[in-house]
């Protein structure tokens, strides 16, 4: 387990990494792991340790593994992932578990795929990041003790309150789709996490991120936009609008995003670029 680094986000797993920990230890004589106190902090110490270390290891959520993937974008590094979030959709897409001596045997083999990663604003994204309703909802999400069950509460609340954004497309190509939306997604991966698929037909190696317009619909309809976000069978509708391109420029009247499920605020104009195969990932 040489050239290996575990960078391991404490306010993930409930605040309660230690056990990780403890089975890492077990596992793994001295291993080398840095307990992170803020996204400059593993920034810091990937910065000190790039030249020693072939392949880091995220412990958290989908905003740990971004903020680790950002530092090792276009580089020959290799990020593995053990996923301790509460949604965890970066890692169930790659097919990495909450099973340590199945990651170290891969880790062993250090075989790897090149994937997609795309940038909004040149803030790198590897799996799903947006703006409208779903930026807010972070927002809002990021006051709570997170949690799945906190997820949906703020969701209905803001759902019910949330009047709709204005985007306006630059190319004369998709001026027929400027208008209205209760939110717009960028989706690397199928989804958001918990196994809610925003775009079912997404892939982290085909050079396209694929844009996703969710018109704000009726109550009533919300059930059903549930049952076939979790079941894998969204569907072009009135109501929903699927984009698939390599590059797309827009702008939209907030400055709510969320990044990889983490807050920002961006301004417009927005500028989505996919880089492809720009990242190396354990399989």
């Amino acid at each position: 387990m040489e050239n290996i680094a575990f960078i391991i986000n404490p306010f993930s797993a409930k605040r309660n990494y230690q056990p990780f920990l403890d089975s890492l230890h077990k596992e793994v004589p001295e291993p080398k792991f840095y307990i992170s106190e803020s996204v400059k902090g593993t920034e810091d110490f990937i910065t000190e340790h790039f030249d020693s270390i072939d392949l880091f290891v995220a412990v958290g959520g989908d905003g740990t593994i971004a903020s680790v993937a950002r530092k090792l974008i276009n580089t020959d590094k290799i990020l593995a992932i053990f996923p301790a979030g509460s949604g965890n959709g970066f890692s169930n897409e790659n097919n990495f578990t909450k099973n340590l001596n199945e990651l170290l045997s891969k880790i062993k083999l250090r075989n790897y795929r090149e994937i997609d990663t795309f940038t909004v604003n040149d803030k790198i994204s590897i799996n799903v990041s947006g703006t409208g309703f779903d930026g807010k909802v972070v927002k809002e999400f990021e006051k709570t003790n997170r949690g799945f069950s906190n997820y949906i509460k703020v969701s209905i609340k803001t759902f019910l309150n949330y009047k709709p954004i204005k985007i306006k497309f630059t190319s004369e190509s998709f001026k027929k789709h400027d208008g209205e939306y209760l939110m717009l997604n960028i989706a690397n991966t199928r989804q958001f996490g918990n196994n809610a698929y925003i775009a079912p037909h997404a892939s982290t190696v085909d050079g396209l991120a694929e844009v996703v317009l969710v018109k704000k619909f009726p109550l009533y309809y919300g059930g059903l936009f549930a049952v076939r976000m979790f079941s894998k069978t969204l569907k072009e509708n009135k109501y929903l609008t699927f984009l698939s391109v390599p590059e797309i420029e827009f702008t939209v009247d907030t400055k709510d995003w969320h990044l990889d499920g983490e807050y920002n605020r961006i301004d417009s104009p927005i500028r989505i670029k996919v880089l492809p195969k720009s990242l190396r990932i354990l399989i």
